[in-house]
């Protein structure tokens, strides 16, 4: 297997990657948990960003919730953002403001799972781990024709060989690797388009032999598959003077932590969403205009109405809201409440 050649093409296409310059383990524990259920194009606007105001361990583990909000904002997920700094306190109060450099102690770290700890040895320290996600587990079920079912078993599978060096017993760098291995899966490698012409392995990957890479790695009959779904909401944009009325998003929400206006769900094809309140009375069958979001399995249709105080308080809200001053306050409004604003400007 020309592993050489893979970790060539992958060094002369994704240098330009942030998190791959100045390698550290605090920038690899930042971007490897930014890059969990997020694209590669939307961390690279905020990776940087984000290590200005947190430069180290310390500054992260001492920000204040507020903080460290706005500081993630536009990344989504914002559990991720408080556990990244509970691994960040951990690290700072229990082991010095150091990494432990074995995989057994990371893992005991509050946050730190099997992926998080093989990804901060592989590409933070350079030895030999293997950080298996889903990018990985598909490239190397078709790499060496794996027949094992896609999930816990099959990642377990790949980790054993690699352990006994069954795969992958090259001499080439594991940061350099893990990053092509990465490369490849997102490229030329994913789990609905397999490109393999364009493949650097292609003559040693036993799924493009069989001539079926799309069938690699297996899946279970009865597997359910992830479906999108779709979801109109109502954007209630309610002003007094440079004041909007807002509400907090609750801690078990989507985007916990951040103000957002009052939003309603008007139709959704998922019966047991349950992220807002279906809208009970009537309203104008115009809206003032619309955009579009999504977030997780959701493609959101976002309508947005301006209303009165009066107007809106006959809606049936029923959860607590607040004035917050549109300029201050706009930091750490949702990225959807600020989208409502600027279409109705």
């Amino acid at each position: 297997m020309n592993l050489k050649a893979l970790l060539l093409w992958s060094e002369q296409e994704f240098t330009h990657l942030p998190w791959r310059k100045n390698r550290s383990l605090y920038r690899t524990l930042v971007s490897e948990i930014m890059l969990q259920q997020t694209t590669v194009g939307t961390v690279m606007n905020h990776f940087e960003r984000f290590l200005v105001r947190f430069p180290t361990l310390e500054s992260l583990a001492q920000a204040s919730e507020e903080e460290l909000i706005v500081a993630w904002k536009g990344l989504g997920y914002y559990r991720r953002a408080r556990n990244l700094k509970k691994i960040a306190e951990a690290l700072v109060n229990n082991h010095g403001g150091e990494f432990p450099h074995d995989l057994e102690a990371l893992q005991e770290i509050s946050g730190i799972g099997p992926y998080t700890a093989n990804a901060l040895i592989g590409i933070g320290m350079n030895k030999r781990a293997l950080a298996v996600d889903a990018n990985l587990e598909r490239v190397i079920a078709r790499l060496f024709g794996l027949k094992t079912k896609k999930g816990p078993k099959l990642q377990k599978e790949i980790q054993n060989l690699f352990i006994q060096k069954s795969i992958f017993n090259e001499k080439v760098s594991f940061q350099g690797l893990n990053e092509a291995l990465m490369d490849l899966g997102r490229t030329f490698c994913q789990a609905r388009k397999a490109s393999c012409e364009l493949c650097t392995l292609k003559k040693s990957c036993k799924a493009f032999e069989l001539g079926t890479p799309l069938k690699f790695p297996f899946r279970s009959e009865n597997e359910a598959k992830k479906s999108e779904h779709e979801l109109h909401l109502l954007r209630v944009i309610v002003k007094k003077k440079e004041k909007l009325l807002v509400y907090q998003k609750a801690q078990n929400e989507w985007l916990s932590g951040q103000f957002e206006v009052p939003t309603f769900i008007l139709k959704t094809s998922d019966e047991k969403l349950s992220q807002y309140p279906i809208i009970k009375t009537e309203i104008p069958q115009e809206f003032v205009t619309s955009f579009k979001t999504s977030i997780t399995k959701y493609k959101i249709s976002n309508h947005v109405l301006i209303l009165s105080e009066k107007a809106f308080s006959q809606m049936g809200f029923k959860v607590e809201t607040q004035w917050r001053s549109i300029h201050e306050a706009s930091s750490n409004f949702s990225t959807a409440t600020l989208k409502a604003l600027a279409k109705i400007n």
